[in-house]
């Protein structure tokens, strides 16, 4: 697979990314707080309550100091730039609290809406908890759906990268009995279209190779194992292939992740959730970084969950964290 332009130390400095922690009872404050114990290449405002970072930070035995200065974010060591927005409700390590889930929200309303005006140069998100938002009555079915919603995008792709392993989904956090009634050749092509565009324009890659999978067994064993492939996922790789894209598909999902095709690839499309991530994640699971293509900012996130057992433990690995701060940096260059 083709690697990732690099970017320059000097490429990354100006304006800050925007760091929300996600659940304020899970491991994000733990993450953003390890990391701030190092110097850094750009400036974060972090949005999150200070006093939960503070007491955090008391908890783990880390020196970190916080200012409130906006117009000159910090990249010193043990130094950590934050816009406050306060909670509804203490947070305690591992315990969840419905009453918190509207400052959740509220984060991610201001980095969102900090990217859209310019402020920030891309977004980088902690894990939320979606059961205890949607407990409070919140509905919420994750980042990506929310971050288009409050971006007004018309459609995003949600794409995970390991190194040099890309993997994108044609659909995301559906039942799997509803995955097949999802995907018409509109929906299919559309987010091809989306993920062919961010390799080009995102990850420099001229012209981009991608595998895309079929939805059955076998890519439907020529219809006898179903029609999808058939109906819909050939007739748009065609279209495609026409177009001069360099597009394989659609192949057995069960095969696609080896060497001979991987090798001379550049990311991977596939057909649902589960088809494709658990690849993604055993190649990669704590250093792999989730992106979604399609917003009219950059934004990147964790590959992993709240993990409130962990959770003011400092047991935390940041792999996954400081991968996300990284490539949003260089992306947004």
């Amino acid at each position: 697979m083709t690697k990732p332009t690099s970017k320059s130390d000097s490429s990354l400095s100006g304006r800050p990314l925007a760091v929300t922690p996600g659940e304020p009872a899970g491991i994000g404050p733990d993450l953003i707080l390890a990391l701030a114990a190092r110097e850094r290449q750009q400036p974060w405002v972090v949005i999150a309550d200070a006093d939960m970072l503070a007491h955090r930070a008391a908890l783990l035995r880390l020196d970190v100091t916080m200012d409130d200065d906006l117009t000159a974010p910090s990249c010193a060591a043990n130094r950590l730039t934050v816009r406050h927005v306060a909670l509804a409700a203490p947070a305690e390590p591992g315990r969840l609290d419905s009453r918190n889930a509207p400052y959740v929200i509220a984060t991610l309303e201001a980095a969102v809406d900090g990217c859209m005006s310019g402020a920030y140069a891309a977004m980088v998100t902690g894990p939320v908890q979606k059961s205890v938002i949607n407990d409070a009555g919140i509905p919420f079915s994750g980042h990506t759906e929310f971050l288009q919603a409050r971006s007004g995008a018309d459609d995003v792709v949600m794409l995970l990268a390991a190194g040099t392993l890309r993997v994108a989904l044609v659909t995301t956090h559906l039942p799997l009995r509803a995955v097949a009634d999802a995907i018409d050749q509109t929906l299919l092509e559309r987010r091809l279209r989306i993920l062919h565009t961010a390799l080009r324009e995102q990850f420099s890659i001229h012209a981009p190779r991608i595998l895309l999978c079929g939805l059955n067994p076998h890519a439907g064993e020529g219809g006898h194992l179903g029609r999808e492939e058939i109906d819909v996922f050939k007739p748009v790789a065609e279209r495609l292939r026409e177009q001069g894209w360099r597009l394989a598909g659609p192949l057995p999902a069960d095969t696609v992740f080896t060497p001979r095709w991987l090798d001379d690839a550049d990311a991977v499309m596939a057909a649902y959730h589960d088809q494709g991530l658990p690849v993604l994640k055993h190649a990669g699971f704590g250093e792999a970084v989730n992106v979604t293509l399609g917003l009219p900012f950059v934004r990147t996130s964790v590959d992993h969950g709240t993990a409130l057992d962990l959770a003011g433990t400092g047991r935390a690995e940041v792999g996954s964290f400081a991968a996300a701060l990284a490539l949003a940096g260089g992306l947004a260059a």
